[in-house]
């Protein structure tokens, strides 16, 4: 009686604790325009991590589109975008973005690989002169 009580109890805790975690999660939708290139960008964020959609849309040449993950450490969010290249193949490079007066500015570096991972080489990341700096799009 009392193992069964006390495994009641925990099942509890668990769910409710699983419930509180998707529950975090804030959706907030950005969008860039660069020249005739658009950018959108649909995350979920919690405290501590993000995870959405981003697609570029190039002028009359096609579009990138994938999900990107990663991990929020103050005003910086930094991940990865896992998408299909202008409909080729899929590519998988680092993602930076510096949350800036309600806005997110993409980072550029030179990009390559740790461990498998995509990432930038130290030194390398810069947020001046970005591709896209996203601005929210009330949905």
């Amino acid at each position: 009686m009392k193992t069964s009580f006390i495994l009641i109890i925990s099942s509890l805790f668990l769910i409710v604790s699983c419930i509180s975690k998707e529950n975090s999660y804030k959706e907030v939708h950005y969008q860039s325009v660069n020249g005739k290139d658009t950018a959108i960008l649909a995350l979920k964020i919690s405290e501590k991590r993000f995870f959405g959609r981003y697609e570029i849309f190039y002028n009359k040449i096609g579009k990138d589109s994938g999900d990107v993950r990663g991990n929020i450490n103050g005003d910086t969010l930094r991940g990865d975008y896992h998408f299909i290249s202008q409909g080729g193949s899929w590519k998988r490079i680092p993602l930076a973005l510096l949350k800036k007066n309600k806005q997110l500015i993409q980072g550029k570096g030179a990009i390559g690989t740790y461990m498998n991972l995509p990432c930038f080489y130290p030194g390398t990341l810069s947020y001046k002169n970005p591709d896209f700096v996203f601005e929210e799009v009330k949905k």
